[in-house]
């Protein structure tokens, strides 16, 4: 990889340096009720600010369609900010104009200034030229931290890269790291769990898997797909049967590239989809009419770890059950703590990210004890499909 990072910024003192950000997190009544994202960005935030830099945030907060919305505005995040960042954090109530140049004047070195939500002008998502040089004239220097958001195209992501120095912050670089080991160049035999609820939203994901990891473990509902494509019958569980031949082809691609593909042998199953429910586990082709599964099975959850027990590299996206619902956590919970156990002993290198994988490792306590746990959702699942992102390519080409 040849992205520059913050190691390459020598004397900043008193230098304006744009920072891309993700503070896109949830809100309920004002306050922040998850600040992982926040947390994330503050080494670089900080580092930044203790070599004298003037660090002027740029963030995005829901999905505004280039209007001012005031109930998106980042106003309700600075303090969450502030808190984490133990250091004052000022907000400018634009990203542009007299309003950000302003706030921007007043600040001494070391300064943290926020600035407001990035889509309230049309021109961000459209990477329009002249609000890239409105944004530019901010700033000195540019670092993207924000991994998250760059499958995206938009102004402050990739436009504001092609016109200032353009640095990886450490958030960036730490993900970018992780994710070249987990499928860039890997240690082999890599092992990849995908789960999740539907076929159709991973169709890209599974075909690009196939041709790069040795066994593709999958879970979940999308799981009923594929053993449905078999012939088995898989009573009322959540099932794409118009999928089937897309499922067959994808196992087709995998025998053919020397991929295993992991089904499930036995399942968890029950009547109704509630915490609690009578349940009761079957052979995989022993599902009664009137149920569905929710869970992998005992048997599925020991073969699952016997891969990685033999993986050197781990990557997952997706949990195997309905893990938001007791008892249907347990396969996920059993093979998250295996792949961390592996992991804290130097045997696995693991890469967890996308959709409900934050919630399940840290639901099942492990978040914290894989090698790396990606926060970006569409990025995460545009990288494993193996689809460009443009606010990481932008800086593998930047001077």
């Amino acid at each position: 990889m040849t992205f520059k990072t913050l190691d390459d910024l020598t004397d900043i003192t008193g230098k304006r340096v744009l920072v891309r950000v993700d503070l896109n997190v949830p809100v309920k009544d004002g306050k922040v009720t998850d600040a992982t994202r926040i947390e994330r960005v503050v080494p670089t935030i900080r580092e930044l600010s203790e070599k004298g830099a003037k660090v002027i945030l740029l963030a995005h907060f829901g999905r505004p369609k280039g209007e001012p919305v005031a109930d998106m505005s980042l106003s309700f995040i600075a303090p969450a900010v502030e808190d984490i960042l133990d250091h004052r954090v000022a907000f400018a109530a634009d990203c542009i104009s007299e309003k950000a140049a302003t706030a921007i004047a007043a600040m001494n070195n070391g300064d943290v200034l926020l600035l407001e939500n990035t889509r309230f002008h049309k021109g961000e998502e459209k990477n329009d030229p002249d609000f890239i040089k409105a944004l530019a004239a901010n700033g000195d220097i540019y670092v993207n931290d924000a991994f998250s958001a760059a499958h995206r195209a938009h102004a402050s992501t990739e436009g504001l890269a092609q016109v200032l120095p353009a640095y990886a912050g450490r958030t960036m670089q730490a993900e970018l790291e992780a994710l070249e080991k987990g499928l860039g160049n890997p240690k082999r035999p890599v092992v990849a769990i995908v789960g999740g609820a539907k076929v159709s939203t991973k169709i890209d994901l599974l075909m690009n898997l196939v041709k790069k990891v040795d066994a593709l473990v999958i879970g979940g509902g999308m799981a009923n797909t594929f053993i449905a494509a078999r012939g088995t019958n898989v009573g009322k569980s959540l099932c794409e049967h118009d999928l089937a031949d897309t499922a067959k082809k994808i196992m087709i691609e995998a025998a053919s590239a020397g991929c295993a593909i992991v089904l499930p042998v036995d399942g968890v199953v029950a009547r109704e989809f509630k915490a609690g429910a009578d349940n009761e586990t079957v052979d995989i082709d022993a599902i009664p009419a009137d149920a569905m599964v929710l869970d992998v099975g005992p048997k599925s959850i020991a073969a699952v770890n016997e891969w990685v027990s033999k993986a050197e590299t781990l990557v997952w996206n997706g949990p195997l059950g309905a893990f938001e619902i007791a008892p249907f956590d347990k396969a996920t919970v059993a093979v998250a703590k295996h792949a961390a156990a592996r992991t804290k002993s130097g045997a696995l290198i693991s890469v967890a990210g996308g959709g409900d994988t934050v919630s399940a490792m840290n639901h099942a306590g492990v978040a914290d004890d894989l090698t790396y746990v990606s926060t970006a959702g569409g990025a995460f699942l545009e990288w494993m499909e193996g689809k460009p992102l443009p606010g990481v390519d932008i800086l593998n080409q930047a001077k």
